[in-house]
């Protein structure tokens, strides 16, 4: 089984249909939330732009420690802003993969917090775990637009909205 493949076409997929929600991105509802413990509509969206990335940290170190990085969460405005760094997050994603190989899938990769371990998998399944961030978040963002009025484009096949496939 060519599991890179298989995650190379994955994240494709999920780069695409990312993309259709970003291209109708409203940008005068940066900071909705439908809730005050939800994240404002656009650091949500970021959040999705940054995952795309992940493929890139996770196969290129063996950690990720929250308190310890310098890790800065980026704070868009623009929808333009938002799309080019899917794009670019996409590309790093993708390069990483295709220059990993088979056997660098399952060595392990954790997440901490100042040295405790919050999760560990392999590099595979931390992978995976990313790929269901995307999904997730952007169903998340999906809810954030149908609040909105916003039409949905089709993730998986057409949406209410769009009853033809796109």
């Amino acid at each position: 089984m060519d599991t890179l493949l298989q995650l190379k076409d994955e994240i494709q997929k999920e780069y695409q249909t990312t993309k259709k929600f970003f291209e109708i991105y409203p940008e005068n509802q940066n900071d909705f939330a439908p809730h005050e413990k939800s994240m404002k509509m656009m650091p949500l969206a970021t959040h999705i732009a940054e995952v795309f990335e992940w493929p890139n940290t996770i196969l290129n170190t063996s950690e990720l420690d929250f308190a310890n990085n310098d890790y800065q969460p980026k704070r868009f405005t623009t929808k333009e802003e938002l799309l080019k760094a899917l794009d670019e997050n996409y590309k790093q994603g993708m390069n990483a993969l295709e220059n990993a190989n088979e056997d660098k899938l399952n060595e392990m990769w954790a997440l901490k917090h100042n040295g405790q371990e919050l999760a560990k998998w392999t590099k595979y399944g931390s992978i995976r775990h990313g790929l269901n961030q995307i999904t997730h978040h952007r169903a998340q963002l999906g809810v954030y637009y149908r609040l909105n009025d916003i039409p949905l484009p089709g993730s998986y096949g057409p949406s209410a909205d769009y009853q033809s496939f796109q």
